[in-house]
């Protein structure tokens, strides 16, 4: 899920060479229509289109920043935001094995997986949408068009208010901030917040609140 497109995405895409096809999500489609509200997520969808597991935490294995505070110290003068964000990073809870090994289970077993999901279950298991994130989801959608016609100050004023309308949401405000700070996401001087300062206040194991 990308605002920006091809243009930010293609990179990366290319850079990982897949064997299958990527699609961009431009308008956040699937946070809209699903309740994705972080990244990576995955949604398990069966032969005939059912949803057997809502949105949730799922990992491709690695991770970046954990290989770099794991086999790496980082020098006195690196930047004290990199250095928090790294630090942050490393205390989010993530359970790639346990991810994987149900997917593979699913693949294997189909409905009679243990990972899979009734229909009832799923619903269950699906987030709410109360009126307060249909209208975050509003802004968000107003916010994204502005910033394609470039009017980036008013498209800051509508991303701001799906913030404080849906917290919880981490791909509105990476969105958001991504455009101000690409990769890092230290975005102050606008939003008067950054990555490393929310995941802090919202306590690393909150990250990702849903996992196998």
């Amino acid at each position: 899920m990308d605002v920006g497109g091809l243009e930010h995405a293609a990179k990366w895409i290319d850079a990982a060479d897949p064997s299958h096809p990527a699609l961009v999500d431009q308008q956040h489609r699937l946070g809209e229509l699903f309740g994705v509200v972080n990244v990576p997520s995955g949604i398990w969808i069966d032969e005939a289109g059912m949803i057997v597991r809502p949105p949730e935490p799922a990992w491709p294995g690695r991770s970046m920043f954990r290989e770099i505070m794991a086999t790496m110290e980082l020098p006195d003068d690196v930047d004290p935001y990199v250095r928090r964000a790294l630090e942050v990073t490393n205390q989010i809870k993530v359970n790639p094995e346990r991810s994987l090994a149900a997917l593979e289970d699913w693949v294997a077993n189909g409905a009679d997986s243990a990972f899979a999901l009734t229909p009832d279950e799923v619903l269950a298991g699906s987030r709410p949408r109360p009126i307060e994130h249909s209208e975050a989801a509003a802004h968000f959608e107003l916010g994204q068009y502005l910033w394609r016609i470039g009017n980036e100050a008013a498209a800051h004023d509508h991303f701001k208010r799906a913030h404080e309308l849906q917290p919880e949401n981490w791909t509105y405000k990476r969105q958001a901030w991504q455009f101000v700070s690409p990769v890092l996401q230290n975005a102050s001087d606008v939003y008067g917040t950054d990555w490393a300062s929310e995941v802090a206040e919202a306590g690393p194991e909150n990250y990702y609140p849903s996992q196998l």
